[in-house]
């Protein structure tokens, strides 16, 4: 190091030791400064507020979903029952049909004229039978057996008057066997003549019975041209909603097989299928008389509940009217089918939802709100707001659930109050400002659907 860097080494360090000392001054001054004056603490804040509603207790219904689908009930398929060209279509697409009304008509010409031979044929048939009822002929062979028995009555008094003068040898023998010739004779005409009459009796009852029977196979061909000219209009069979055409008109229906043209459906009333457990069919049997038979009578009250796919209620209530045969051993449920009224044919066939049916009736329920329970690692809890105004948690056993509440089986007793908004703002132990709901089970009582009975 030389001299003149020696001086200037120690201004530096003179500097910062003047420095340091500095500062360490007015640290002690603030210090003391901040030691004269009295400490002062921030007031408490106030009890959190909190929505409380009271625990009550009544009778309440118990009501299960089932997962359910629409069914129309009857739905007919229209088919061609003749073969022949579509000519004409009347009616439009998805509109409401009457039961009679004309919906197809399929070419005609070929139909007429095929009934017009019919009834050419009967006529003929009719009057083959009007000639075999003609008594004629049996007449004409009565006369002929007649007139043979003439022919041997008079041969036979010939015979007579011979025998006796042959005998006196008044005449030759020779006369007396011509006599006997010719009875014999007549003996075989009178023979044929009752043969022939016998004949002409079954042969004109043969030819009635016959001519009959032609008769009423033309009078059947007839029916059965006027059917098939009949089906050439083709009409519905019941009334209802009529789909989509299945064939366009210009085309040949009904050649090899019925063709499909239309399918109509009822949709009023409309029938809504589920399936329920043997445990809630024994329930349900017992709530509505007659279901268990199939009697279910018509006056019975429609309470059941039709939940659609966009989660609202149907406007209507049904009730059910038919219960199957067996239970499904595979799932352990049985069907169930309800009738709905579907005035305004919002319900159409196919359409899936669900059937809320009141199960069982509660008495004495005790009665949380769901928005009051918390669930943390499967226990469920709620907080209770005691007489000191002190929050305390609360371990609950749920059980059914009615409509916006729970029913409690055990950890609360009526009365008691629990948050149902705030929840997020409190833990245990702390002091609470409660406010009790005005829409809480006990200021408005859970809806309480249809009971069934």
């Amino acid at each position: 190091m030389t001299n003149r860097q020696a001086p200037r080494r120690f201004l530096y360090i003179c500097a910062g030791r003047v420095a340091a000392c500095g500062l360490a001054a007015l640290a002690v001054a603030g210090c003391n400064r901040a030691g004269s004056q009295p400490e002062s603490k921030a007031p408490p804040p106030p009890p959190p507020s909190v929505v409380v509603a009271q625990v009550v207790q009544r009778q309440v219904p118990i009501f299960r979903d089932f997962v359910a689908h629409t069914e129309a009930v009857p739905t007919v398929e229209i088919r061609a029952r003749v073969a022949g060209v579509l000519e004409e279509v009347r009616f439009r697409e998805g509109s409401q049909v009457e039961q009679g009304q004309v919906l197809f008509v399929i070419q005609q010409a070929e139909y007429r004229a095929a009934l017009q031979a019919a009834r050419a044929q009967l006529a003929k048939a009719e009057a083959d039978l009007t000639r075999a009822h003609d008594a004629s002929v049996v007449d004409r062979g009565r006369a002929h057996l007649e007139q043979a028995k003439a022919e041997l009555g008079k041969t036979q008094q010939d015979v007579a008057r011979y025998r006796p003068l042959v005998e006196e040898q008044a005449i030759p023998r020779q006369d007396l066997d011509t006599a006997l010739s010719r009875e014999q004779a007549a003996v075989a005409g009178v023979d044929a003549a009752v043969a022939a009459l016998k004949d002409t009796v079954l042969n004109q009852r043969t030819a009635m019975q016959l001519s009959e029977a032609a008769v009423e196979s033309a009078k059947a061909a007839v029916a059965q041209a006027e059917l098939n000219l009949a089906y050439t209009t083709v009409r519905a069979p019941i009334a209802g909603i009529i789909s989509k055409l299945a064939v366009d008109s210009g085309n040949l229906v009904g050649k090899a097989e019925p063709t499909l043209l239309a399918t109509v459906s009822s949709l009023d009333p409309m029938y809504v299928d589920f399936a329920i457990t043997e445990a809630d069919y024994l329930r349900l049997v017992k709530r509505i008389p007659g279901l268990g038979r199939g009697e279910v009578r018509p006056d019975t009250p429609a309470r059941l509940q039709l939940l659609v796919a966009d989660g609202s209620t149907f406007a209507e209530k049904g009730r059910p009217i038919f219960v199957d045969r067996a239970m499904d051993v595979k799932t352990g449920t049985i069907q169930i089918r309800a009738q709905f009224p579907n005035p305004q044919r919002v319900l159409r066939p196919g359409q899936f939802g669900r059937v809320r049916a009141i199960t069982e009736d509660v008495p004495n329920a005790v009665l949380v709100p769901q928005l009051a329970v918390q669930e943390l690692q499967g226990a469920k809890s709620v907080l209770v707001v005691g007489d000191s105004e002190k929050v305390v948690a609360r371990t609950v056993t749920l059980g059914d659930a009615t409509d916006d509440a729970y029913i409690v089986t055990s950890g609360l007793e009526p009365g008691e109050r629990v948050i149902v908004e705030g929840i997020q703002k409190v833990r245990p132990g702390m002091q609470v400002k409660a406010e009790l709901k005005g829409s809480s089970p006990s200021a408005s009582p859970v809806t309480k659907p249809d009971s069934g009975r």
